[in-house]
């Protein structure tokens, strides 16, 4: 089941892969996601240290006045990925262009997982088509429909 989905990054960005990884979370955080308040707009994944970080993702707190009071709701979290995925993802993002987005947070097996996407940046061009295809494929559901 889908909680939060990161709209914008399909537009600005073309996925070429995608990769499903864990969230080290706080309790009160992984409530607060379950309940549907996770924002990944303008979020991002960096590799430091042969580690993978969420940057960004905004979690508000689940009961604001239960929350510690240095509580940084877009602190950074560490993403749990296999050391296969992550040492292939370290040579990709060396590539020039190319850079890991999130996508989606859903729950599997009662865990929270992250779906991120390898992308490389689209050019204005490329939005543009992309703004004419969902305008015709509009078009047709409503001549159609």
């Amino acid at each position: 089941m889908s909680i939060a989905e990161n709209k914008r990054a399909y537009f600005d960005y073309s996925i070429l892969e995608t990769y499903e990884a864990g969230i080290e979370l706080l309790g009160f955080e992984v409530k607060a996601i379950k309940s549907g308040r996770m924002n990944l707009g303008g979020s991002f994944v960096v590799l430091r240290g042969g580690e993978a970080w969420l940057l960004n993702a905004d979690i508000p707190p689940y009961q604001p006045l239960n929350t510690p009071e240095d509580y940084d709701s877009k602190r950074t979290r560490k993403l749990l990925l296999k050391k296969s995925e992550l040492e292939g993802l370290i040579g990709r993002t060396k590539e020039k262009g190319l850079t890991l987005i999130p996508l989606k947070a859903y729950t599997k097996n009662h865990r929270i997982k992250l779906e991120i996407g390898l992308a490389r940046s689209k050019k204005a061009p490329d939005k543009r088509e992309s703004i004419k295809k969902r305008e015709a494929l509009r078009e047709i559901r409503r001549n159609v429909g």
